[in-house]
């Protein structure tokens, strides 16, 4: 699978391994069924050249230690086996394993070829987008949401002030016919404007207009 785009620097390239299973013993004197081995200059053994691994594993000397390892082995072995270029859906055993289900999304990703990667990466990519709208979306609404919030608040407020304005006049016009009334009693008593305003308040214009 291509992993560097054209144009790119050689040092953004990820570590490349090889793994093979080997279904016999090739390093009869080591113990171990894992053989790590790195590759090294021909003549000058300590020029290491780093970014490329081979991995063997000696299938012939691994014996699981406990019922989970055993599964696993077996499940792994059905994968070499069993899983190639012709297989159309994997065993149901196989995709109920996480690791082993990750392996097999990992080969079917390596299978594509580059019409099939750039679909496969154009998917992911609109998924990625489509998360992003959806973010940028709720947090839009968000803030539309505490914008109304705040002007709905604002609003209150305002029809508070203008009913607690509204209520004060009523008030004030209320006092104000209250002693208009009291003025003109007493003017139909036949008071003097001067005492009905000294009682009153009101001026011997307002008195003479009742």
């Amino acid at each position: 699978m291509k992993q560097l785009p054209k144009g790119k620097k050689y040092h953004l390239l990820q570590p490349v391994y090889s793994l093979n299973f080997v279904n016999d013993i090739f390093e009869p004197d080591l113990e171990g069924y894992y053989h790590y081995y790195n590759l090294v200059h021909y003549l000058h053994s300590e020029k290491v050249l780093d970014g490329l691994h081979i991995v063997f594993v000696e299938l012939p000397k691994f014996k699981a230690k406990n019922l989970t390892e055993r599964k696993m082995q077996v499940l792994w072995l059905r994968f070499l086996t069993e899983i190639n270029e012709d297989t159309k859906r994997a065993p149901k055993a196989l995709l109920d394993n996480p690791q082993v289900n990750e392996a097999l999304e990992i080969v079917e990703e390596s299978a594509l070829n580059d019409e099939e990667m750039a679909a496969y990466n154009g998917f992911w990519d609109w998924m990625s987008r489509e998360a992003t709208n959806k973010v940028n979306m709720e947090m839009t609404l968000a803030k539309i949401n505490a914008i109304e919030a705040e002007r709905n608040a604002i609003e209150a407020e305002r029809d508070a002030a203008v009913a607690e304005r509204d209520a004060a006049a009523a008030e004030r016009d209320a006092a104000v016919e209250k002693l208009r009334q009291t003025a003109r009693n007493l003017k139909a008593m036949g008071l003097p404007a001067e005492q009905i305003s000294a009682a009153t308040g009101l001026s011997a214009t307002d008195i003479a207009s009742l």
